[in-house]
């Protein structure tokens, strides 16, 4: 029998009905649900396919954000305390640990008596709206994260990032990382694994759409392949396709781990190829090249069906759909995005009535009015027809999404957005030197991207602005320019980010670094995966004062908004941020004063045996020098490298003291009896962040 969703030319022969369980995993943004095992799951029921979802992201955030779990930490934390001073002398990582223990001491007295109440505070109606009230919940969760990465020190964790120190290096290290004494998720991964097992499914399938996400995908898998020898394993997402396309094959069946494959590019006709292949008795390995759809009218809207969907961390549902897929114009130098080897992929769209009619169908069944289209760039052209349509049917919801600062946005077209429900746009400006937009081919004037951005807002919508400097060759004066854009711009952008350029692997500048500037390009030896991608301009462009300024005019600018980390309100394109839009206006985040986000309490008081700002202060300064020596000079990182340069510290002795520890503050020593001359320990003594200085930026990558 042929699959109704068989591609035009191409036979695909259906198999019996399987149950398949589709996974996403941490760490992402726990308040919503994404796309990808919603629109993995309608596309395979529509199959005759019986799935099983699992949102572990959620599920992972809610065992680690609870009250036991965070206690049980806390103990963990000072019982590492213990170990660590049981010693004579410290070397470079134990002061590292000493140092992060005990700036996560008062982390551990508050935030598992906080947490419960900060978790309903998202999920309330009435409390979530509450500046205080949300800024307390905000800060206790940060609180929380804190507690974590420090007790599994040296591990950084948040809802963006998973990070430690020679992370997705080579497999074995991903394998280090997934032992369950290094792993915060391993007892969530544990019940997970049980929970499939259980279902009987034999086909389970892992989506990764974030750099994040890729060790604790693994980690999963290897407790999967525990408690399931004979499951079959896959795994797909933009980030895991960017990263196996570009590995040889020989480095490829090393880096798949516990999977038995990966799928890169689109997942659909891959799934039910697999599918067919396992009633065949077969079990297909290494790298699957999914068939793009290329008729988005084949594809059902999103299933969410089975989705724990009153237990994401926000008081009511916004959901995602795709309009689109890929990028309309596709020429950005910069840019390496989602399912493609290089650049974005080819852009599609699906008919505008199934567009409405999925809509509509998704409103009545979930009651949602907020909907995020997640797509590489929404056109105007596509906005306009659904905006008329949302109008034409009497449909009451509002959209957000991400587009480009087109001069078609006239006036008359913004106002047509709004009335069909616009509430929200993500404007990819990045820079206001029109020599580097050249660079970047963006195709649009600055003049231009200024006055699009005051038609929008003048509608009625809210403006975000996504911006970057240092593209390679960019001036101090260039950057400057884009800073004094936003800053002209300030009463009509309800929010802005200006992060700092990355070279991808994907993007036109990787492929032909010689044209923008790019003296060279590596790698680091010992990189198996090649996460990493350095590169050095044949002429500085900026010194590094001018560099300092430009960050100091950054921090200064950012000061003009209510600005937070994502995911939360105040962040670009997030459900809090769209839901505090709906409910306050475009202007919230300019209008309402910056609350303090760290918790109140009684400072806890340690007595240590080790001095823990020479600690702190020691060790930041060598592993920054470290990790320059590794990535610039040496261009190899082993743990051996990594062990010979830390070998270098100087010994840290005992000296005793009690320090007063605050959330969020560096922990201050305490007056006590004089021993002799010391050096000073006052409370505003510098501090150098763990890993070396980073560049403050109006809010985290997103």
């Amino acid at each position: 029998m042929r699959s109704p969703g068989a591609a035009a030319g191409k036979l695909w022969y259906a198999a019996p009905a399987m149950k398949v369980a589709l996974i996403y995993p941490p760490t992402c943004d726990p308040t919503a649900p994404y796309l990808a095992l919603p629109t993995l799951s309608g596309w395979l029921r529509a199959h005759g396919h019986e799935v099983l979802p699992i949102d572990a992201n959620l599920e992972g955030w809610e065992y680690l954000l609870s009250k036991a779990e965070l206690t049980r930490l806390g103990t963990r934390l000072d019982e590492r305390r213990q170990e660590i001073e049981r010693q004579p002398e410290l070397g470079h990582t134990d002061q590292l640990a000493y140092a992060a223990v005990l700036n996560a001491a008062a982390d551990a007295r508050y935030a598992p008596g906080a947490i419960e109440d900060a978790l309903a505070t998202f999920r309330d109606p009435v409390r979530f709206y509450d500046q205080a009230r949300y800024a307390a919940a905000v800060a206790t969760v940060e609180s929380a994260q804190r507690l974590i990465s420090a007790a599994y020190t040296p591990l950084g964790l948040d809802f963006v990032a998973y990070r430690t120190p020679f992370s997705l290096m080579n497999a074995d290290e991903i394998a280090r990382d997934a032992a369950p004494e290094r792993d915060p998720f391993h007892a969530a991964f544990d019940a997970i694994a049980e929970r499939v097992r259980q279902s009987g499914a034999p086909l389970v399938g892992l989506s990764v759409a974030f750099p994040g996400q890729i060790q604790p995908a693994f980690s999963l898998a290897y407790a999967l392949r525990r408690a399931l020898p004979g499951v079959y394993l896959t795994v797909g997402g933009p980030a895991l396709t960017q990263m196996l396309l570009r590995l040889p094959p020989e480095s490829l069946e090393r880096a798949l781990g516990p999977f038995d494959s990966a799928v890169a590019y689109e997942g659909e006709y891959a799934l039910l190829d697999l599918i067919a292949a396992l009633e065949r008795g077969e079990r297909p390995r290494g790298l699957i090249r999914g068939r793009t759809v290329e008729d988005m009218s084949q594809l059902p809207g999103p299933d969410f069906t089975g989705l724990p969907l009153e237990r994401y961390l926000a008081p009511e549902l916004v959901l995602p759909y795709d309009p689109t897929r890929g990028c309309y114009w596709g020429v950005c130098t910069f840019c390496h995005y989602g399912l493609a080897k290089v650049g974005t992929a080819r852009h599609r769209e699906r008919p505008i009535e199934q567009v409405l009619d999925q809509l509509t169908a998704l409103q009545q069944r979930h009651g949602t009015r907020i909907f995020y289209f997640s797509q590489d760039a929404f056109a105007p052209r596509i906005a306009g027809q659904i905006a008329r349509g949302i109008v034409e049917r009497g449909l009451e919801l509002r959209w957000g999404t991400d587009m480009r600062p087109e001069r078609s946005l006239s006036p008359e077209r913004c106002a047509e957005l709004v009335r069909g429900g616009a509430l929200s746009a993500a404007l990819g400006v990045e820079s206001a030197s029109p020599r580097v937009l050249s660079l970047i081919d963006k195709g649009i004037r600055v003049e231009d991207m200024r006055q699009v951005i005051e038609n929008l807002s003048e509608a009625g919508m809210a403006v975000e602005a996504m911006c970057f400097s240092d593209f390679p060759t960019e001036s101090y004066r260039e950057a400057l320019a884009t800073i004094e854009l936003v800053r002209g711009l300030t009463p009509h952008l309800s929010l802005f980010i200006l992060g700092r350029f990355d070279l991808t692997h994907g993007s036109l500048v990787a492929q032909k670094p010689g044209d923008f500037g790019i003296k060279e390009v590596w790698h680091i030896e010992g990189d198996e995966l090649q996460t990493g991608l350095f590169f050095q301009e044949r002429q500085e462009a900026k010194s590094e004062r001018q560099r300092a300024q430009v960050e100091g005019l950054v921090s200064e600018l950012s000061a003009r908004w209510s600005l937070r980390r994502y995911p939360w309100a105040g962040a670009l394109s997030t459900a809090h941020t769209m839901l505090w839009y709906a409910r306050f206006g475009k202007g919230v985040f300019r209008e309402l004063g910056r609350v303090e986000q760290r918790p109140s309490g009684a400072p806890v008081l340690v007595q240590t045996r080790f001095d823990v700002q020479r600690a702190e202060e020691q060790s930041n300064a060598l592993e920054a020098e470290i990790w320059a020596e590794l990535v610039q000079n040496r261009r190899r990182v082993t743990r051996q490298d990594y062990a010979e340069l830390a070998a270098s510290a100087e010994p840290l002795r005992a000296a005793p003291g009690l320090w007063s520890c605050r959330i969020g503050s560096a922990p201050e020593r305490m007056p006590g009896p004089a021993q002799g001359r010391r050096q000073s320990h006052a409370a505003n003594a510098a501090r150098s962040q763990r890993g070396g200085p980073r560049r403050r930026r109006a809010q985290a990558q997103r």
